[in-house]
């Protein structure tokens, strides 16, 4: 690579992921392992109902907890999706589910707080769970449907989870071409491979999209007040609006 192919690079880098690697950076510096503590719980719960599902007396005991499918009543399914975030897929390693609660859920984390960290993954996880009734109701004609047998799919994990904080994380801290990149990629799996886990992404990338719309509208708003207080309070000769 040329010098100026280098410089290009290293400027790309720090612009798309400066801030968030500082953000995170002085985090863990400063506060160690204590930054991320809903995090290493998720990945500790995440853990215990691997190891307990695969024991002859434990499966069941999981599913019962934390298994969502279509064909559950809705309330059913909605008491156990919270749980079902944690449990991992069965057709997945396990370790991969690790590493993406620990990376994603960490950065998000440090980055946005917890509170909304948990909504996010919460809102996504449910967005998933209510498109695959959706989705079957639609049936496999239509490319946003799914069919019938998807209904007796299990669908547990936190890849939907994770999907929706990486790309709200960075719309908040700008890295828009990560998030681009992240969002296509769910567009691209389920081109490649048609099945409920990719439906249940795009689902989760809309719950999200409609996230940063309302953190938009909100901020937005609320600088248009602080804009007004400060112009009213100039124009009447009162001190202006510290912000």
């Amino acid at each position: 690579m040329s010098g100026s192919g280098k410089g290009f690079a290293r400027r790309f880098a720090a612009r798309e992921w400066g801030p968030l690697f500082r953000t995170v950076k002085y985090a863990v510096r400063t506060q160690r392992w204590r930054a991320i503590p809903l995090t290493l719980s998720a990945v500790a719960l995440t853990s215990v109902f691997q190891i307990i599902q695969n024991q002859s007396w434990g499966f069941r005991p999981v599913q019962i907890v934390g298994s969502v499918k279509a064909e559950y009543p809705l309330w059913i399914s909605l008491v156990r999706t919270p749980l079902s975030l944690f449990v991992p897929a069965l057709d997945l390693p396990v370790w991969g589910a690790l590493v993406q609660v620990l990376l994603v859920f960490g950065i998000a984390e440090i980055c946005i707080g917890r509170g909304r960290m948990l909504l996010i993954a919460y809102a996504a996880t449910l967005a998933g769970t209510l498109y695959a009734r959706v989705g079957i109701h639609i049936g496999p004609d239509s490319v946003f449907g799914l069919p019938a047998s998807a209904a007796k799919m299990v669908d547990t994990g936190p890849s939907a989870a994770v999907v929706a904080l990486a790309v709200y994380v960075c719309w908040r801290y700008r890295a828009y071409w990560t998030a681009g990149t992240v969002a296509m990629a769910m567009v691209v799996e389920v081109a490649l491979k048609n099945n409920l886990a990719g439906k249940e992404h795009i689902a989760a990338l809309l719950a999200v999209a409609v996230i940063c719309w309302i953190t938009w509208v909100r901020r937005k708003r609320r600088r248009d007040r602080l804009d007004q207080g400060r112009r009213t309070g100039s124009l009447s000769g009162a001190p202006p609006i510290q912000s």
